[in-house]
């Protein structure tokens, strides 16, 4: 089955999610926003020229004929179809509850840079930003992770897959958002890094899984920058 994915270009963003996903699945897919014309096909979707099933935002994938939006939902859609869920609904449910806890936290991450909203720039909100990460980072970031490393340790079917034994979307997801952690706070995951033996684990587990691995040494994978949603400012990293 082809899929394809409509995401911004130049960031990874929220699309990297589903780009991991599909990379790990080996499936077929199209990157709208890396072609020629692909802002306006996303912008054409948004505008509801499209379709009927108007998202409100990137990303969404289309299959199926129908257009699927959100990270958490269009992985729940993805995960069965190429081997990255579990196989009984228990699980699954379980995996897509951990999912949106992701969602919560990538929101609560990316916050930390625009506490005031994204029309503005983030030099105009400086010092709230300043103000919402120091509470982020001594708070809310050991909470969030301490939360994952519970969960990792008690699975009893393995400590580096957040679900039974086998990789999931849920795994990839928290991979990406450690990889964006470390590159948005480094200075701060260095001090916990001693603290996370379980998400560490997971980590290095999905960054060897051979797709992905090669995924990662490749010029598709769009490196994290300041226009996205994991961001380095120097001055809010401050453990």
């Amino acid at each position: 089955m082809d899929y394809v994915l409509y995401y911004w270009p130049g960031i990874p963003g929220r699309g990297e999610f589903v780009r991991l996903v599909l990379e790990a699945g080996q499936a077929e897919y199209r990157d709208i926003g890396l072609e020629p014309d692909g802002v306006e096909q996303i912008e054409t979707f948004l505008n509801g020229e499209a379709s009927l099933q108007t998202p409100f935002a990137a990303p969404f994938l289309l299959a199926e004929g129908q257009v699927i939006s959100h990270v958490a939902n269009i992985l729940r859609f993805l995960g069965p179809k190429l081997g990255l869920t579990s196989e009984d609904s228990v699980s699954r449910d379980w995996e897509h509850s951990l999912q949106l806890t992701i969602a919560d936290f990538v929101t609560e991450i990316h916050d930390t840079h625009h506490p005031l909203g994204p029309s503005l720039y983030f030099e105009e909100q400086k010092t709230e930003s300043m103000r919402r990460t120091a509470t982020f980072l001594q708070e809310r970031l050991p909470l969030f992770l301490g939360y994952f490393e519970q969960i990792l340790t008690t699975n009893p079917a393995s400590h580096h897959h957040l679900v039974n034994d086998r990789l999931t979307c849920v795994d990839i997801s928290l991979f990406q958002v450690i990889e964006g952690l470390r590159h948005a706070f480094p200075r701060t995951m260095e001090t916990l890094d001693g603290t996370l033996p379980g998400i560490n684990a997971l980590h290095a587990s999905v960054m060897a899984f051979p797709p992905l691995k090669a995924y990662m040494n490749s010029s598709r994978r769009q490196p994290f920058n300041e226009n996205g949603l994991f961001r380095h400012y120097p001055i809010l990293d401050q453990p």
